[in-house]
Order: C-alpha cells, then structure tokens, then sequence
C-alpha cells in the first residue's frame, strides 16, 4: 500500500464534511502529510514535511491562516471519535486511557479531553476536544544506512533516540524486516512485541505492514509479558519493541537480558543531552541490554539518522566524574528526574 492509499484509509473515519476535503488534496501533499489534526473550533491541519497546511470553507490548500478556514466542530470530533472506535467506545477503554487508538494498518489517533480520575489514575477520558491522525509509514530500505553504520555492532543491543515525529517507529519497523529476510547479512529469527500495535498493524491475526520474511508478532502485549513470552516460546535472534522510557519498562528489559535475546528498541529523547537528562533512559542503558545507541535528526526528514554512539561513550559522561559527598554515587546532571 502507497503512502497515497495510506492516507484514503485513514481519513476513513472522519466526518463527511472534513474528509470530502481531505480526498481532493493534491498527491504529492498525500504523500508528505504525518499527522491530520483535528481541534474543536480550530482550522484542520496537515502536517507534512515541508510545513502546515490548512483548508479554505471551499476546500482550497492554504499555507498560512487566514480568514473562513475550514474548523472542526463539537460534532465532527465526537462522530469521528466514535467512528474510530467502531461505535464501540467502551472496548477501547484501555486505549482511551493511554490517550490513543490504534487503527488497521497500524496507524495511531492521539486523543486529547479531560481526564477522568479515579484514585489518583487517569480512568478515562471525557469531553473530546481534539485528535491527531498520525499516518503509519513503510519506507523499504530506510536502515540500511543505520545497518551499515552499525558494522554488526547492533548484535549488542540497539536503542534508537529521536524526538516526535522523527520517524523511530518507521525506522524500526524496516529494521525487522531487513534483519528477518537476510538483506542485510544472515537471516535472523525475529519477535516483534507490538504492545501498541503500531509496527505490524496487526488485523484479525494479520499483519498489514511488511515485516520480513521470519518474524513473528506478539501483539498487544504489555514489553515485559510480551519478551519472556517471545523467549520462552519463539526462541528469537532478536527481540523489537517499541517506545520505551518508564521505570517499569527498565524490569522489563533486564529480564529480556537475562533470557539472552538481543533488544532492538527505541525512545524519546531530541539529543543525548536529553537522553541523559531522564533517568529511565539511563537506567536502560545501565542494564547494558543496549551497546549503541542511534539518534534521528528533524522531523522534516523522518528516519534520518544523525548519529551513532556507544552506550557506554554515554554513561561516561554521567559517571567520569564522583563527588565525595555522594558515596561514590555518581553526579547527575542537573535537571535529571
């Protein structure tokens, strides 16, 4: 399925008045496009590669905002919002409270309202107010460049950093496929632990996005679940998840470690800098699951990848130096939760 296709079937969902406009955008812009946004009493956006479109009342493309664009309203967010859900809202509960529904194809609706809380949690949410389509890509060969950089190294563990829409989910997905079917060296078992279902877009047991020839998708299944089964069951080369970054997720890698799988997975952070401002992350390098680490450039150019460091290069630059008052404890970097 083109990029041209992917977008169609993601505007699927939304109102009749919003999408008649949508599918009368140019091929090119379909093919640019990253994220549909739409915002109660706001202009509907494309966010694309080379800047932010809007809409004219009469469906003309815009560059900038101006006067009679083309909004949202209360009615076009709730009916979109229950048709993402298939007029089910109540079996996407579990989704709703994460902020997002997965679509088939593997594509992601952030949604946004007001929290429900119940003891202190996030239970639900209300009042739908805004929701951002981001649009799952396939870009065949995208890491072969990293592959190549990696010189075999990623057979150590390979975390790959960027920010938001930088493309780490996309860089990802083609990893699995390109070290599952040999093009890149050995063929190699793979199990992809699709928590989100983002990277296969698993649908009724089938994956909708191509990844390789010999891997297999444990779907929906929370990491640390998802990689003990994976090692128990599917005996993997090479374990892939998907966006790491909590204390939780840290238990979860150490045991993946201890199982003896290779872990290939990703995370936000814009730069090292940030990487190492957040303590998860450098817990998770810590564990030593992950040699190197990958960082991605701009979001204008989704799955670039701007540089490849060893984990260890990283944590040097936390724990070279001690201070005698914190028991040989290393110094933190100031802002580091």
């Amino acid at each position: 399925m083109n990029m041209e296709e992917r977008f169609d079937r993601i505007i699927e969902p939304i109102t009749e008045t919003i999408k008649q406009h949508l599918r009368r955008i140019p091929e090119d812009i379909k093919r640019q496009t990253q994220e549909i946004r739409l915002r109660t009493g706001r202009p509907v956006c494309l966010y694309c590669n080379k800047g932010i479109y809007f809409f004219s009342r009469a469906g003309r493309i815009l560059c900038y905002p101006a006067e009679e664009m083309l909004t949202a309203t209360r009615d076009d967010i709730l009916e979109t919002f229950r048709a993402i859900c298939s007029y089910s809202v109540y079996s996407h509960q579990d989704e709703i409270r994460n902020g997002y529904i997965t679509l088939r194809g593997g594509h992601r609706v952030g949604v946004g309202g007001t929290a429900v809380l119940q003891d202190g949690k996030i239970a639900s949410l209300r009042d739908i107010s805004s929701l951002n389509f981001r649009i799952a890509r396939q870009i065949p060969g995208c890491a072969q460049e990293l592959l190549r950089q990696m010189k075999g190294r990623w057979a150590h563990g390979l975390l790959i950093a960027g920010a938001p829409a930088t493309g780490k989910t996309t860089l990802l997905r083609d990893l699995a496929r390109e070290l599952s079917s040999g093009r890149s060296g050995p063929i190699r078992k793979v199990a992809v632990v699709d928590e989100r279902g983002e990277l296969a877009g698993t649908c009724i047991g089938v994956p909708q996005n191509d990844l390789g020839l010999c891997c297999d998708v444990l779907d929906g299944y929370p990491k640390a679940e998802g990689i003990l089964q994976a090692v128990r069951t599917l005996s993997p080369d090479i374990v892939v998840c998907d966006e790491l970054g909590g204390m939780e997720d840290v238990s979860a890698v150490e045991q993946g470690l201890n199982a003896g799988v290779t872990l290939v997975s990703t995370i936000h952070a814009g730069s090292a800098e940030e990487l190492l401002h957040r303590r998860p992350a450098v817990r998770l390098l810590e564990t030593g699951a992950f040699g190197t680490v990958a960082f991605l450039g701009e979001r204008s150019s989704p799955g670039t990848v701007t540089g490849v460091c060893k984990a260890g290069d990283l944590l040097a630059q936390i724990h070279r130096n001690y201070s005698s008052d914190s028991g040989g404890e290393p110094v933190w970097p100031a802002g580091v939760a």
